[in-house]
């Protein structure tokens, strides 16, 4: 079949096997390039491996330090006449350079919030890995089951207390218009605690410490995003930033329970990238627009891949002094957040139309970077020829 993008909204629901396996690879490259991680991991868990922030951090952890992989995630399987979600394509095709690299790689897919995928983790660790010194926490879900009350919650992105009135950027029609986001209840924003907040993260390093399975000085990672006052109503004074906080509470209580391990517990802050997940969330297209536009123009943009293995080179392995703010999170938003950057970004955000969007903004770009994650759009793919679904390698 010749597979080719259908969007709806902030979702592709087609994949290009081949460009998704071509898009892997060339990220496995640029971490190629890059010096080998001083001091690096050897045994690694990534608990939402398959996109977003999850698949760099395989990715560094794997081909910048030589380590172990286990990923989980949980994604669509292909058809004879459908494609597979784009996570499953991604993790073939990293499985498949790392055995040709003689990586040790294996990849789960199931509910990483059931106490069943906890329990297979645990016991590929013990019958094939050894003690985990690194655990990558990047689940992005909008759904979460409660494996003790089995109870299902979904998450509720809008602003708390008031009615938020903002600027917004339709993808599907390139329209820069208003809204008016009303705010969430109690109910909501209890219930997108429940599934984005570190309820599960923490459920998860209490299981491996308890099971005997994480290596003395392991350290593991949350990722979240706080982004600039542009921002803050929808994502940091609104439900999600409820859920952030939640994160933070449960990095203090990890980093207590693996004190007797001498290890360490962090929220790392990351950037704004092009993701399926930040697409959904209102004025982040836009915001991203416009801020992809100035930091490229000043020469401090960074890609996904980018942006995490420089976490791993300079915060979480090296020599250098980690960046943490008051909270005691890793910091490595500080280009996106640097006077030089946001003053520009505040500049063109009340000027910004319709009509101007391809001048002010960086909006192809940011159509790109999310066509890119669902396979289309990589240099040396041909996307008129004959693909099978089921493999990620070009059909004759």
């Amino acid at each position: 079949m010749i597979v080719k993008p259908r969007v709806r909204g902030f979702i592709c629901t087609t994949a290009h096997p081949v460009g998704c396996a071509a898009n892997v690879a060339e990220q496995v490259g640029y971490v190629r390039g890059r010096p080998a991680l001083a001091d690096g991991p050897k045994n690694v868990l990534v608990i939402g491996a398959s996109g977003g922030y999850g698949l760099p951090s395989r990715i560094s952890a794997a081909f910048g330090a030589g380590a172990a992989t286990l990923g989980l995630s949980f994604e669509k399987p292909p058809t004879e006449t459908r494609t597979a979600s784009a996570g499953w394509y991604n993790n073939r095709a990293f499985d498949k350079l790392a055995m040709e690299a003689g990586l040790w790689a294996r990849t789960l897919d199931g509910d990483a919030f059931s106490d069943d995928m906890k329990a297979q983790t645990i016991d590929v660790i013990r019958k094939e890995m050894g003690p985990i010194d690194l655990v990558v926490y990047s689940l992005a879900s909008p759904v979460r089951t409660d494996p003790e009350t089995g109870e299902t919650y979904r998450s509720a992105i809008k602003p708390l207390g008031e009615t938020f009135h903002v600027k917004t950027l339709n993808v599907d029609k390139a329209e820069v218009h208003e809204v008016d986001l009303e705010p969430a209840t109690e109910e909501e924003t209890q219930a997108t605690v429940k599934v984005m907040g570190g309820e599960d993260w923490e459920r998860w390093m209490h299981a491996l410490a308890d099971a005997g399975v994480l290596a003395d000085g392991c350290q593991t990672v949350s990722y979240t995003y706080i982004g600039s006052e542009l921002t803050w109503p929808i994502y940091w004074h609104a439900t999600l930033g409820k859920a952030k906080e939640d994160l933070d509470r449960a990095a203090s209580a990890i980093d207590a329970h693996l004190k007797t391990l001498a290890g360490k517990a962090k929220v790392a802050v990351l950037k704004c990238v092009t993701t399926q997940s930040s697409a959904a969330i209102p004025v982040v297209p836009l915001y991203a627009s416009l801020l992809f536009k100035v930091m490229k123009e000043q020469g401090s943009h960074e890609s996904c891949m980018e942006h995490v293995q420089r976490l791993f080179e300079t915060q979480l392995y090296g020599d250098g002094e980690q960046r943490l703010d008051e909270q005691g999170r890793i910091r490595v938003d500080d280009l996106e957040l640097s006077d030089a950057v946001q003053n520009e970004v505040k500049r063109r955000w009340p000027q910004v139309t319709t009509e101007n969007l391809d001048e002010l903004t960086d909006f192809a770009g940011f159509r790109y970077d999310f066509l890119r994650i669902f396979g289309f759009g990589v240099p040396g793919v041909d996307y008129e020829a004959e693909v099978d679904p089921q493999r990620i390698e070009p059909i004759g």
